[in-house]
């Protein structure tokens, strides 16, 4: 995965298409960062410390273990917090939290991911947005990509700091 240039930048992207199965959106940021996944994850996965790190998030309300419901607000739409579940909890690698409307009516997913690069590691956020509603729904969902990309920068700050 090219999750950045040597210079550990930033790479990013928002994505939105139809397809036979409805409209969907994504967002996607990716960064190299200088520490092990094992760190990184720990900063991760105790969401009880995000708002003291990341700079994007408003509030959070939850534990993240498999299975569990969350809730996160961002900043990006303050006052509105965000249901999710915790559907993959693959420690250090991958995480991800789903949500969305019964029968699959509208759906999001958000994925971490974290690979191993040399003595660093590449880090990716992404959330895709789908289901026979979502062209509708995402219209009124606010441009994520420069919260993704500030979440990105914040995990990576937080993560090279010392422990």
């Amino acid at each position: 995965m090219a999750a950045g240039n040597d210079d550990g930048e930033l790479v990013c992207g928002r994505f939105t298409a139809q397809s036979t199965q409805g409209a969907f959106m994504q967002f996607v940021t990716e960064i190299t960062i200088d520490s092990s996944p094992e760190r990184i994850w720990s900063i991760l996965t105790d969401l009880a410390s995000w708002q003291s790190w990341n700079t994007t998030i408003a509030g959070v309300d939850g534990a993240i273990a498999l299975g569990n419901k969350i809730k996160v607000e961002v900043t990006a739409n303050p006052g509105k917090a965000f249901p999710v579940k915790v559907t993959e909890f693959s420690a250090p690698n991958q995480l991800v939290f789903a949500g969305g409307m019964p029968l699959g009516l509208f759906k999001g997913v958000r994925t971490f991911t974290l690979t191993a690069h040399g003595s660093s590691t590449d880090f990716r956020m992404s959330e895709v947005y789908s289901g026979p509603m979502a062209g509708m729904i995402t219209k009124s969902i606010p441009d994520l990509q420069p919260s993704f990309d500030e979440f990105a920068r914040c995990l990576k700050q937080r993560a090279e700091q010392p422990a």
